[in-house]
């Protein structure tokens, strides 16, 4: 068995998996690690931006992805308490996807991982990264098979860290605290039948301590998923004792927010509720960075948003429109040039995605807070095309991997798009 790639990615998450199938595509040896055996469900609101679609073509997806995925979604409302405002989502500028639509992660994510193995990425799944060591250029990673035990060491020109939520690389882990904080925001989610949402509307919650939203995927199913703090969800398990805390979240957005109760009337919960957290929200590169770092493990914006699939998708074609201006084999193990690669991408990072995590985290404060949330919605009721405006601002519209990226698919070696990026 081979244990020497260019690439090295942990994590097959919809970053990771991208990544791998446009680096294997323009001829590098890839070995994606992912501990999960898909499919599996995964806490996430599944929503995917228009402006996220034309990668997914590109990457080999496009009439998967159509068939598969829910509804056109063209509207989008804020609720909190009785009050709803409703509002046009803004097309993005593409003929043929203007709208975007949900897919669940369980569906998402193992399309993704099947397209990685069609173009010779080497999946070990279900395998955890249990240490990783070195420098750029030359990297050693320990891997365990979670049902034989096993463990082999791999070897990488390139490392990559595509690792989901409330996870981190085995050289981090020792530095995660455990200790609880009244205000850690912990996030759930729950899939229904027969929910009563219109169809193609996008609702955000907002309520006393957290926030959430709403939508209409796959197969008929309603994803209800939410953020709250610690400190409420303890109040509200002592509200509602007996309850799961799933349950328990549940009766809390029927008593606050009458959309969710008027959606789920009727409605059949289908599976458990999911929980995870709490949530490391913020820009996670750092100064002198070796690793490449995408999705979640570059930062992570407050979901209220709907922008984490954005970031993933699109950090990953960020760093692989920077990465491929080499060709497999010569210089990958050069230090120098893999630390201008980071420094590099990490600035195009900060550009595209810092404006969306300082819009997520405003709008997370004030939807948390009912005597903020209440002056916004007073104000939207009177201006609704400002909840328009907040979807372009939070990014829905455009793709921070500019046009010319969708190359890579063919290899990404066309000297004119070199020269345009340079």
């Amino acid at each position: 068995m081979n244990t020497e790639f260019d690439a090295l990615i942990i994590g097959g998450g919809p970053a990771g998996s991208s990544a791998a199938i446009m680096l294997a595509r323009a001829g590098w040896s890839v070995a994606l690690i992912e501990k999960q055996s898909f499919p599996r469900r995964k806490v996430c609101g599944e929503c995917i931006a228009a402006s996220n679609l034309p990668l997914l073509q590109a990457l080999g997806m496009g009439a998967l992805f159509e068939q598969a995925a829910g509804p056109e979604l063209r509207q989008v409302a804020l609720m909190h308490g009785v009050h709803k405002v409703v509002a046009d989502l803004p097309p993005a500028p593409h003929a043929h996807y203007p709208w975007g639509r949900a897919l669940g992660r369980e569906t998402l994510d193992t399309l993704l991982i099947a397209q990685a193995c069609l173009a010779g990425v080497h999946v070990m799944q279900p395998w955890s990264a249990v240490r990783t060591q070195g420098s750029a250029g030359h990297w050693r990673c320990d891997v365990r098979a979670t049902d034989s035990g096993t463990v082999l060491t791999l070897g990488a020109a390139v490392l990559i860290d595509a690792h989901g939520s409330w996870e981190a690389l085995p050289a981090a882990r020792a530095h995660h605290s455990r200790v609880h904080h009244a205000s850690d925001l912990l996030a759930f989610k729950a899939n229904f039948r027969q929910a009563r949402l219109a169809t193609g509307l996008l609702p955000v919650l907002a309520f006393k301590g957290g926030y959430g939203g709403m939508v209409r995927a796959d197969g008929g199913l309603t994803t209800l998923a939410c953020c709250i703090r610690r400190d409420h969800l303890e109040a509200g398990r002592r509200k509602f004792p007996g309850l799961s805390a799933g349950e328990v979240i549940e009766a809390l957005l029927k008593e606050q927010c009458g959309g969710v109760k008027t959606a789920l009337h009727g409605a059949t919960r289908e599976g458990a509720w999911l929980a995870a957290g709490p949530l490391d929200t913020g820009i996670h590169l750092g100064a002198g960075d070796e690793i490449f770092r995408i999705g979640n493990a570059a930062g992570e914006a407050h979901p209220i948003i709907g922008e984490g699939m954005s970031m993933a998708l699109q950090s990953a074609w960020l760093l692989c429109a920077q990465l491929l201006y080499h060709k497999p084999g010569q210089g990958l193990a050069d230090p120098f040039w893999q630390r201008e690669k980071v420094r590099v991408y990490e600035a195009q990072w900060r550009l595209a995605f810092s404006p969306r995590l300082r819009l997520a985290a405003v709008l997370a404060y004030v939807a948390m807070r009912p005597m903020l949330a209440k002056p916004m919605l007073a104000l939207l009721q009177r201006w609704p095309g400002l909840l328009t405006l907040g979807a372009i601002w939070g990014g829905k519209t455009r793709c921070a991997a500019d046009p010319t990226a969708i190359a890579i698919q063919n290899g990404f070696c066309d000297p004119a798009i070199t020269q345009q990026r340079a």
